[in-house]
């Protein structure tokens, strides 16, 4: 491993999360609620790209696969100006409430709807079309997600899947992972051939946070 370029990585990394001008003090409290108790949440630099996104095409309806304890719901909720509507699904029971709280901290309640239950059988039940979809679940399933939300995307709407570099693990070979971790490996490679080589959408990857695929539907 080029320990060099690693280091230079994590240093570029550092420095542009230092030109954030941060997120409001409420989301900043969640965040830091969330660290405390060990729960992901999108990164720095996939705050700044997402509050990018949401700002520049301003979509009225957003669909988010994966709530956790409601940050990134919050943050798009904010970087819309609080105008969008926002259906989110989630199938951790613990954090269920914990995100349900902290909308209605925010004053949220009536614009983010959180459904509670698998993705896979959520997204079967919903209307389309969503012109901004976020997903940020379990990344073994991202693959077998991706008909349902293609199906509740609008054509020019775009997808944003998080975590898809894996902190690199994506890049190795199967035999490079550990074994535990292979079929998320194997999946995530299979989600990103898909994504970038099916004729439906463009698809760019991102070098920010723990990666980013930005996705538009043709």
């Amino acid at each position: 491993m080029n320990t060099h370029i690693d280091t230079d990585e994590t240093r570029i990394e550092s420095y542009i999360d230092s030109l954030s001008t941060g997120t409001s003090k409420l989301l900043s409290s969640i965040e830091r609620e969330a660290l405390r108790d060990e729960v992901p949440i999108i990164r720095k630099g996939s705050q700044c790209l997402l509050e990018f996104l949401i700002k520049s095409h301003k979509p009225d309806r957003i669909l988010e696969v994966g709530t956790a304890v409601g940050f990134s719901a919050l943050l798009m909720w904010e970087s819309s100006g609080k105008k969008a509507k926002i259906t989110t699904i989630e199938n951790y029971e613990k954090r269920i409430p914990v995100a349900r709280a902290n909308f209605d901290r925010a004053g949220a309640g009536e614009d983010i709807t959180l459904i509670e239950g698998d993705a896979m059988e959520v997204l079967k039940t919903l209307d389309g079309p969503y012109p901004f979809i976020f997903m940020d679940a379990a990344k073994a399933q991202y693959i077998n997600f991706l008909p349902g939300v293609t199906r509740l995307l609008t054509s020019g709407g775009i997808l944003v899947t998080d975590n898809v570099l894996q902190d690199g693990d994506v890049l190795c070979s199967r035999y490079g992972v550990t074994r535990r971790d292979r079929t998320i490996h194997s999946r995530m490679r299979e989600y990103l051939h898909e994504l970038t080589h099916n004729d439906l959408f463009t698809t760019s990857i991102v070098n920010v946070g723990d990666g980013m695929a930005l996705t538009l539907k043709k």
